[in-house]
């Protein structure tokens, strides 16, 4: 379980498929310093399993063995060495809940429509697939590369976002640009919900 408040921005390393996987090398910093094989880290908001860890001068070298399905349904499959991820270590149990419940599952790929500046800050509009719209709601959170966000509008096929200075400069968000995919993860309590009132219509 994660929160979505980003610790640091990893830098893509090298991503290479192999007989069994596709293994994918992050360099980081300071939050990879608290970090144990087998730990459970949200790489642009997809949970993965650190597989390997190696250090290089002040930086360590976190290598993840990513599945089909993780890198079919996510953007990651279109990052390249050089560029940034969002990286996140789990939430502990006396942690600080910043942002919201984030599972690190990725539920689909949006588009970003518009990405603009107004006045000090961003606004964002993302395109998004039917059964992730369907749990986004105005003033709830979502997921987006796994920064834990508030909605700050919903239409048909999207919905916006405001980013201020601090999570455009910390976050891959400063990388960004209209057309580029990013992950979603659509609230975990809206899915319990559904779930439970379907449960009852039967």
């Amino acid at each position: 379980m994660f929160t979505g408040i980003i610790e640091e921005a990893g830098v893509v390393e090298s991503i290479k498929p192999t007989r069994k996987s596709i293994e994918l090398v992050v360099r980081a910093k300071g939050m990879a310093r608290r970090l144990k094989l087998g730990a459970s880290v949200a790489v642009n908001g997809c949970c993965l399993t650190l597989v390997k860890l190696s250090t290089r001068g002040k930086t360590k070298l976190l290598q993840f063995d990513m599945l089909q399905e993780s890198w079919q349904r996510t953007n990651l499959q279109f990052t390249k060495p050089g560029a940034i991820v969002n990286l996140e270590r789990p939430l502990r149990a006396d942690g600080e809940l910043g942002g919201h419940f984030v599972t690190g599952h990725v539920d689909g790929v949006g588009k970003i429509v518009r990405w603009e500046k107004s006045g000090a800050d961003h606004l964002l509009d993302i395109s998004a697939p039917a059964d992730v719209m369907r749990y986004v709601v105005f003033k709830g959170s979502i997921a987006v590369d796994g920064i834990s966000l508030t909605v700050a509008g919903v239409k048909k096929n999207s919905f916006r976002l405001w980013i201020i200075p601090h999570t455009l400069a910390v976050t891959t968000l400063r990388e960004r640009k209209v057309g580029d995919a990013v992950n979603l993860e659509a609230d975990l309590l809206g899915k319990y919900a559904e779930k439970f009132l379907s449960v009852k219509r039967r």
